[in-house]
């Protein structure tokens, strides 16, 4: 199906062909056990995707399709050309969605003939009743001569055409609308999290993103991964908000992951006995206690974890996100534990050392690095981030002074002492001092959809050993 065969020669498929595209997984594909017991166990392989056109659509108008700013799209694909470049040198196998994509359509016909039956729902035709009626016969005896990259670009673009006639032969003006293209989908950690035991399949609290679970857990599932759970409406869920701990889990709840979804989660098998769900916290920097979900929109976006008992995350964020803590008992349901902790609490009751980090840090993605192993990330350069952030900082403190202004006052001041004294993350004494290896990466542009390495990967596998 295709996304991007414009920045790569060579890459795309000839109409009516299935076949991988060369240089990237020719092998047919394996189920593999699809398994992640801990985040810092030895990462195996990822799914990704590429961003192609849907992203600028997105960057039209960034604050509708949940941006954090503009950025220039070329530049960004490159990056992420570098981030799975980089994944490859580290050892770990690659999946481009797309490819995969590909690759299930022809060995599942039956998936074929559902998309096909999607897309005839998706397209529709406006106008003249004729007009509308050969048009919609003409896709009907089309879709079985598209191939599976036109296939997926319609479910990423999701078009329809309007048409109308002018004098002449053939004077004919189709003007072609997109229904909200999937601009997001190359954040692909939200769509699904994967535990010890298989995928939970998200549905995402925006309605900016609810098709992209659709596609991914339609082809993970033809791929043949485990499902354990499919948090179903009211309930909400994006794989940010979800880090394997081995003997527990960690489980966000706020803007993203709601009440529902959570209660949905801890009736399932997520593979462990104790489930620490903490609330989106809200920074003192900013007044009043609700949480800026820009700020902190994931559990991802302000904590991680970069090795077997250590963490990593914004002290501020972390003292104030309150964690109830969920533990099995008779008859297998989890229930809460009388005791409430901050975040930073119940990480030391696990033995887990937190490796703070400040604020500008934080928001300049520090956090949202990958775990390659025990004590190897890879990290986004936070120095190279500092500036557009706090250049969007100064926006938001000039449109609403009350609120951001301490929080920019505070970015400023922290700028100031890390430039002068320890330096930014991740080259930092504590990063080198604790064995921390470090595959830094310049994703200055691409953060600018408002993530980093760690949500631009969905984990397929992680080694037990």
């Amino acid at each position: 199906m295709k996304a991007d065969s414009s920045h790569r020669s060579g890459e795309g498929t000839s109409p009516g062909t299935t076949r991988a595209p060369p240089g990237d997984d020719e092998s047919p594909a394996v189920a593999g056990p699809f398994r992640a017991g801990a985040e810092w166990q030895p990462l195996e392989e990822v799914l990704i995707h590429r961003p192609g056109v849907e992203m600028f659509f997105g960057l039209l108008e960034p604050y509708s399709f949940l941006y954090e700013r503009g950025f220039r799209g070329d530049e960004a694909i490159h990056e992420h050309e570098e981030l799975e470049h980089a994944l490859g040198q580290a050892g770990v196998r690659v999946r481009r969605l797309i490819h995969l994509a590909i690759e299930i359509g022809s060995r599942h016909p039956d998936l074929i003939e559902q998309v096909r039956q999607r897309v005839l729902r998706i397209v529709r035709y406006s106008g003249p009743a004729p007009m509308v009626e050969a048009s919609r016969a003409a896709l009907r005896r089309n879709l079985d001569r598209f191939d599976g990259e036109t296939l997926f670009n319609i479910l990423l673009l999701r078009p329809s055409v309007h048409l109308s006639r002018r004098a002449g032969v053939r004077v004919i003006l189709p003007k072609v609308e997109l229904d909200t293209p999937l601009a997001n989908l190359y954040f692909m950690r939200d769509q699904q999290a994967l535990t010890a035991r298989g995928y939970i399949r998200g549905r995402m609290s925006k309605p900016q993103r609810q098709n992209e679970p659709i596609l991914t857990g339609a082809l993970l599932r033809a791929w043949g991964a485990p499902f354990v759970a499919e948090v179903r409406a009211p309930g909400t869920f994006e794989g940010g908000d979800f880090l394997p701990m081995g003997d527990f889990a960690l489980l966000g709840t706020g803007d993203r992951t709601n009440a529902s979804g959570v209660r949905q989660l801890l009736a399932s098998d997520l593979g462990v006995d104790e489930v620490a769900v903490v609330h989106q916290p809200s920074h003192p920097a900013i007044p009043g206690n609700d949480p800026d979900p820009m700020i902190d929109m994931h559990l991802d976006t302000y904590l991680n974890i970069p090795g077997a008992g250590l963490a990593l995350g914004c002290a501020p964020l972390l003292d104030r996100a309150r964690t109830e803590v969920y533990r099995r008992a008779g008859g297998g349901r989890m229930r809460r534990a009388p005791r409430s902790f901050s975040l930073r609490e119940y990480l030391a009751s696990k033995r887990f050392e937190v490796l703070p980090i400040s604020t500008l840090e934080q928001m300049s993605y520090a956090s949202n690095f990958l775990c390659l192993r025990d004590r190897r990330i890879l990290a986004v350069e936070v120095e190279t981030e500092v500036d557009r952030v706090l250049g969007g900082l100064q926006v938001a403190a000039r449109r609403n002074p009350r609120k951001y202004g301490a929080l920019l006052a505070l970015a400023r001041k922290e700028r100031q002492e890390l430039r002068a004294g320890p330096g930014f993350f991740p080259h930092t004494a504590a990063i080198r001092d604790h064995g921390i290896e470090v595959v830094p990466l310049n994703l200055s542009e691409i953060t600018g959809g408002y993530g980093g390495a760690h949500c631009m990967t969905c984990v397929v596998r992680r080694s037990a050993r």
